[in-house]
């Protein structure tokens, strides 16, 4: 039930070591973040929550990702992602558009059970951060952001809903300090946790960031997207701090290149037989959903 799926997030931030959120754009995508589980060297493991992303749910859709796919769109993909399964969402929120409407949708979804929506401090037409200063991007004032995050704090109905801001210093090239300096602001503001972005290949910037941002602040969860610096390992991440892990785009990065190989197959050879290979089985793919 929706309220019991919006407070899981609280309730596994504070029992595990971190997070691990994985990218879902669809209802059978939500199916693979549910049942994926793997034997490791400690046991069993899975993920423990899924990310609906602005970028996966354009991509998906043929669209670009400049803002759009409305939000009753991206409440469709919400629907159908929580309508098969059970770990708790984190919406990607882009900018929260304006103060109004954004107040508006906390308390939409908040009504339908996701337990975070995720919003960056930019303003004016979106561009995805990792393009960095090769466009034009915009970030907002801190006061302005602050309000956001505070007028969202105010419209909601429960304590479980989180608000976690996403600084955008980092990618904007504006500095270590700025970053840290909008952090605690969003934080003061009410922000429930703090999403740190890079766009290099390296994660000393966020090994950076975490560390002197836990200087002052032991509790306020941190939130890493590792899409550049993906080398980088889970437990590197905990040592430094951080509470959840999203990774953001690959099950769409992967989906990609295999539809277009078995596209491709079947061009060439004028038929399916070759494509087989890679194929998930017919049986299983009709199988895979639960009846009730």
């Amino acid at each position: 039930m929706p309220e019991l799926r919006r407070r899981r997030l609280r309730e596994l931030l504070r029992i595990c070591p971190v997070v691990k959120t994985i990218e879902v754009h669809s209802g059978l995508t939500g199916l693979i973040a549910e049942k994926t589980v793997v034997q490791d060297g400690e046991g069993l493991d899975q993920f423990d929550a899924m990310w609906i992303s602005s970028l996966c749910d354009s991509t998906t859709r043929g669209k670009p990702d400049i803002e759009l796919i409305d939000m009753s769109s991206r409440i469709r993909t919400i629907d159908e992602v929580m309508d098969v399964t059970t770990k708790p969402v984190i919406l990607d929120g882009d900018t929260g558009g304006l103060v109004e409407h954004f107040t508006y949708n906390v308390r939409t979804l908040e009504r339908m059970g996701v337990s975070a929506i995720i919003i960056e401090d930019k303003v004016g037409q979106k561009k995805n951060s990792l393009f960095g200063t090769q466009v034009r991007q915009t970030q907002d004032s801190i006061e302005n952001f602050c309000e956001k995050i505070s007028a969202g704090k105010d419209a909601q109905r429960t304590e479980d809903f989180m608000i976690i801001a996403r600084i955008e210093s980092l990618i904007l090239e504006k500095g270590m300090e700025d970053a840290l300096k909008r952090a605690m602001a969003y934080v003061e503001a009410g922000a429930d946790g703090i999403m740190i972005h890079s766009r290099k290949p390296e994660p000393d910037e966020i090994f950076e960031f975490c560390d002197r941002f836990r200087d002052q602040d032991v509790t306020t969860p941190i939130v890493v997207v590792p899409t550049t610096y993906c080398d980088t390992y889970e437990s590197e991440l905990i040592s430094h701090g951080v509470n959840i892990v999203i990774y953001a785009n690959q099950l769409t990065r992967s989906a990609f290149p295999a539809m277009e190989n078995t596209a491709k197959n079947i061009l060439l050879n004028h038929r399916a037989r070759e494509a087989e290979e890679t194929l998930i089985p017919f049986y299983k793919i009709i199988t895979l959903i639960d009846t009730i």
